[in-house]
């Protein structure tokens, strides 16, 4: 079901690779959503807002999201510019620092 593309999007590709998804999207990272997650579905693109040790915005992917004591956090993917060259940063942030991409 490709709309005007000349290839298929992830979404189709990941879809058609027969795999099982482990997340149910559930929309956007605004808010909290139907199953009281934080909005967002894990692999999404999301901007990274000051996280510790690299202030700045920074392009991430989300991979999960964790609910904790102190409330969401999502495990997120993340590139820096670090003295030698981008630098890739994985961690645990609270769901305020990610923004929809």
């Amino acid at each position: 079901m490709r709309s005007e593309r000349s290839r298929p999007s992830l979404g189709e590709r990941a879809a058609d690779s027969g795999v099982a998804a482990s997340v149910e999207p559930v929309g956007a990272l605004d808010g909290p959503a139907r199953s009281a997650r934080p909005g967002g579905a894990a692999g999404r693109h999301c901007w990274v807002d000051d996280p510790p040790e690299w202030p700045g915005t920074w392009p991430g992917l989300l991979v999960e999201w964790r609910q904790r004591a102190d409330g969401w956090h999502g495990r997120v993917a993340y590139t820096v510019a670090g003295p030698h060259g981008p630098v890739l940063v994985e961690s645990w942030l609270p769901a305020a620092r990610l923004r929809q991409r």
